[in-house]
C-alpha cells in the first residue's frame, strides 16, 4: 500500500514537471480514453477515465443546434383479462338476550334479528382489448460542438416539448443551452 502511494507521488511529480516544461494545463493521453490532470494534486491522475460531462441527463448541455426530430407515440392493440366485481350477500340470524331483576324475580327476554353482509371480490370474466403504448412520444434535438468540444458533433438529446418548439424556431447552428430529459433518439 505504501509503495503504491510513493509510486503515485513520484509519477505525479514527474507529470507536473513535464507539464511545466510543456506549458501546463490539462493534457489528454492520445492513444486512450484517459485524461492526465497536470498540475493537480491527485494520486491517480493517469489511471481514471475521462468523465463524460454531457452524458448526465440532469446537467445542462450547450452546443450548436443541428437537427430536430419529432417521434410520434407508437401504440399497439393488446388483450388482457377482463376483471369484474362479483358480490355475494349473506344473511345471519342473531340471538339477543336481556335480563332484568334478580333472584326469583329475574326475567330474561330473548329476540332474534337478521344481519345482512356483503362480500365482493374481483373475478376474471373474458378478455378485453386495449391500446398499449410501445414507444412514448419523443422530441429530440441534435447538437454540434457539444460543451464547446468541436469534435463532438451530431449528439442527440431527448427534450421537452417547449425546448423542441424553441429549437424549431431557431436557425441551424444557433447556440442552444438546455437540460435534456434523456440521451439518444
Amino acid at each position: 500500500m505504501f509503495r503504491r502511494l510513493v509510486a503515485a507521488a513520484v509519477a505525479g511529480v514527474l507529470i507536473a514537471g513535464l507539464g511545466a516544461c510543456s506549458g501546463g494545463g490539462d493534457g489528454h493521453d492520445e492513444g486512450s480514453d484517459y485524461s492526465v490532470d497536470v498540475g493537480k494534486d491527485s494520486g491517480s491522475a493517469a489511471g481514471e477515465p475521462r468523465p463524460d460531462t454531457a452524458a448526465t441527463a440532469d446537467a445542462g448541455v450547450f452546443g450548436l443546434r443541428d437537427e430536430v426530430r419529432h417521434r410520434t407515440a407508437r401504440t399497439a392493440r393488446a388483450t388482457r383479462p377482463h376483471m369484474t366485481k362479483k358480490c355475494t350477500t349473506t344473511t345471519r340470524r342473531v340471538r339477543h338476550t336481556t335480563s332484568t331483576g334478580s333472584g326469583t324475580k329475574r326475567r330474561s327476554r330473548t329476540w332474534y334479528s337478521t344481519e345482512h353482509s356483503k362480500s365482493c371480490k374481483q373475478v376474471r370474466k373474458g378478455t378485453e382489448t386495449y391500446t398499449r403504448v410501445v414507444r412514448p412520444e419523443q422530441w429530440c434535438v441534435s447538437l454540434d460542438d457539444v460543451g464547446g468540444d468541436t469534435k463532438r458533433d451530431d449528439v442527440w438529446y431527448q427534450v421537452g416539448e417547449t425546448t423542441y418548439t424553441a429549437a424549431v424556431g431557431t436557425d441551424k447552428h444557433a447556440r442552444m443551452d438546455f437540460t435534456p430529459t434523456g440521451s439518444g433518439c
